[in-house]
Formats: structure tokens, C-alpha cells, sequence
């Protein structure tokens, strides 16, 4: 497992499920992630609680297997709430075939799709326009052929896919937290 000072992979997290017994993505969860931190402030003790009933068990398997699955949660937040902007869906790497990485992305987008069902019809209407246009785009994402051939242009229709949802999510959060991140740098009248 990695140090929790590290960026955690897909695989670390997947690992993490294993010494759980549960050989499901990590996909899923982490687009509930996302939503969840975005529209709830998802708190680490109400993550952990969620992670434990997906994976079918009362509590982590053991201290470095909780730091572990916090550690994301943490990674998740610092970088929706993070100046720089990288956000990053935690989705199967290129060590996966393009199906696989097309699953993955399905199932996040699922998962995302997931928390935001819950969400009051009149909240909705209150958000932007950029941004019930990009979460509609989700509706049509989730429901895409996974069964991709490896070639380059699919390999380039998955990457901005992937681009699609990593901005949704960042939409989501900042719309739902004004003035984080602070993106815009205005100057002080001297």
C-alpha cells in the first residue's frame, strides 16, 4: 500500500478492496465520491460508513486499509477544492484494456449520477446552465458501448470523455461551493 502522503491509483484503491473481499471497481464509489463531496461535504466518517456497506463489512479490515480509503477521500477534496484544477476521476489506468477503462468510466459515471438522482428537482432548476447541460451529458455517457477496440481514436473519444466528466465534477463542486477554489485572481486598486 502506498504512504497516505502519495497520489493514490486505481489499483491502490482496488488492492484495498481485495484485502476486503470484494473484487468490485472502485469506479462506482468514486463517482459517488465526488457527488457526495460536491453537494454534501461529504464528511470522512459518513465516507468510511458508506465504503464499509458497499464492501460488506463493519469496519476497515485493518489501520492501514482505513488510511488507505480515507487517504482518497482526502485526495478527492484537495483536488476539487484545489487552485489547480486537476480533479481526477479515479478511473483504471492504460495498464487496462480500453473496455476496461471504458467500464470504469461507465461505472463512475453511474455512481456520480447516483447521488445527484437524490437531489431535489428545484434545487436542480437553481443550478447553471453550463452545468445541468453537462450533467445531462452524463445521463447519455452512462449508457455507452463499452466494448471498445483498441485503436487511437477511441483511445482519443475515451480520453475526452473522461475530460467531460473530471469538468462536470469540478462544475459541481464549485457551483455548489462559491469562491472554492479561487480560480480568478483579481488585482487591488493600489
Amino acid at each position: 500500500m502506498p504512504l497516505i502522503n502519495e497520489q493514490l491509483s486505481f489499483s491502490d484503491v482496488a488492492d484495498a478492496f481485495l484485502v476486503h473481499g470484494s473484487m468490485q471497481s472502485p469506479a462506482f464509489l468514486d463517482g459517488r465520491l465526488a457527488a457526495g463531496l460536491a453537494l454534501h461535504d461529504l464528511a470522512a466518517e459518513a465516507w468510511l460508513n458508506e465504503l464499509c456497506d458497499a464492501l460488506g463489512v463493519d469496519q476497515p479490515h485493518d489501520q492501514e486499509s482505513a488510511e488507505v480509503l480515507l487517504a482518497w477521500r482526502r485526495q478527492s477534496l484537495e483536488a476539487l477544492v484545489g487552485e489547480a484544477l486537476n480533479y481526477e476521476p479515479l478511473l483504471p489506468d492504460e495498464m487496462f484494456s480500453l473496455a476496461e477503462r471504458a467500464r470504469g468510466l461507465q461505472e463512475w459515471t453511474l455512481g456520480f449520477l447516483e447521488v445527484l438522482n437524490d437531489v431535489d428537482p428545484e434545487r436542480r432548476q437553481e443550478w447553471s446552465a453550463p452545468l445541468r447541460e453537462a450533467l445531462d451529458d452524463l445521463e447519455g455517457l452512462a449508457a455507452i458501448d463499452t466494448e471498445l477496440e483498441e485503436s487511437s481514436e477511441n483511445e482519443n473519444d475515451l480520453f475526452a470523455l473522461t475530460e467531460h466528466v473530471r469538468m462536470a465534477a469540478m462544475l459541481l463542486y464549485t457551483e455548489q461551493h462559491p469562491g472554492k477554489p479561487q480560480v480568478e485572481q483579481t488585482e487591488e486598486p493600489h
